[in-house]
């Protein structure tokens, strides 16, 4: 069944948070100050179970997804997370399950969920120095915990393993080449991400922002690079293609080339609340109407009301005015 907004935006991909708690405090997604070690996280209760996922991911592939990546915060956290991608390795029409974490626990769960059957990982790197992946990440966890994660997916038959980085004017934009060279000889897919306004507490501003032009000069200076054409309209990242044969390079410029055009993704909080933007204001609690009795029927009709009824496009509208309104912050919507 083939779902489409009210911008013809068909619905093809779901990211799934199984948790709002995280091991890191990044400022660009959960600052300290915010998010203290106190902080009032949702409890056992709140969460959705993974009975309860499960049956959502079901409804939602009977509308038209093919995807679903697992989020969080970090979703290694969540207990047993490998029994929950065995459950949703059973739903037929499920094309690609992935799943984006800090790496830090991947140690001993990338052989469980490779079993699990999980497809692809997705690995946030924002720097490879031990000071500055500190400041980053705001943890004592050191940089080479994250290291060890990665070569441990490796081993467990990820490849290849995707890297995420998110760059900062001022913080980490010294760092590309130095990124780019480590993906290249490890054989890692890397993508570096403009500094996004989500949420209300990253102290965002554009001048922060490192243009993905200006990461493609930087990294072409060193090694050429020429433009891969794909023919996805929801593709997320231009793909570079490097020269000399070591693989390819992503660059994700959701604010200087919004790709709002092509979104056709869904995130579902940890606590059932479907979200149809990554700078969403508001959502629809979905775990209300499924802990008081509603049918899949009744879940399905809810899911495709709001969908094609959808019209955000934050990112192509985004102006100094815009920018200050209230949204979720990216850890309660998962990414």
């Amino acid at each position: 069944m083939r779902v489409a907004d009210s911008l013809d935006r068909p619905l093809r991909a779901l990211r799934v948070s199984v948790t709002d708690r995280c091991n890191f405090r990044c400022p660009y997604c959960m600052p300290r100050e915010r998010c203290a070690d106190q902080h009032p996280f949702l409890d056992r209760g709140q969460v959705l179970s993974f009975e309860e996922i499960e049956r959502l991911v079901r409804v939602f592939v009977g509308l038209g997804v093919e995807k679903v990546r697992l989020t969080g915060g970090e979703p290694l956290l969540r207990h047993d997370l490998p029994s929950l991608v065995r459950r949703l390795r059973t739903i037929q029409g499920l094309r690609e399950l992935t799943l984006t974490t800090n790496g830090v626990l991947l140690d001993d769960l990338a052989k469980p969920l490779r079993t699990a059957g999980l497809d692809r990982l997705t690995v946030s790197l924002d720097s490879l120095d031990p000071a500055r992946f500190a400041s980053l990440s705001d943890s004592q966890i050191p940089v080479e915990r994250v290291l060890a994660g990665i070569e441990a997916a490796r081993a467990a038959g990820f490849s290849p393993i995707k890297l995420n980085c998110v760059v900062q004017r001022g913080q980490n934009e010294a760092e590309i080449l130095a990124l780019a060279d480590f993906a290249r000889e490890q054989d890692h897919s890397l993508r570096f991400i403009e500094f996004m306004d989500v949420g209300t507490g990253n102290g965002w501003q554009l001048d922060r922002v490192v243009p993905a032009a200006e990461v493609a000069r930087v990294l072409a200076s060193r090694w050429p690079l020429e433009p891969v054409r794909r023919d996805c309209p929801n593709c997320v990242a231009q793909h570079w293609r490097y020269l000399d044969g070591h693989g390819e390079v992503g660059l994700i410029a959701s604010i200087t080339e919004p790709f709002c055009q092509g979104c056709d993704r869904a995130r579902l909080s940890a606590k059932g609340t479907l979200y149809t933007c990554l700078f969403a204001s508001e959502g629809l609690d979905l775990k209300t109407f499924l802990r008081t009795g509603a049918s899949d029927t009744d879940l399905k009709a809810m899911v495709e009301s709001r969908w094609r009824r959808r019209e955000d496009r934050y990112s192509e509208c985004r102006t100094n005015a815009t920018t200050p309104r209230p949204k979720v912050e990216m850890f309660q919507m998962g990414g």
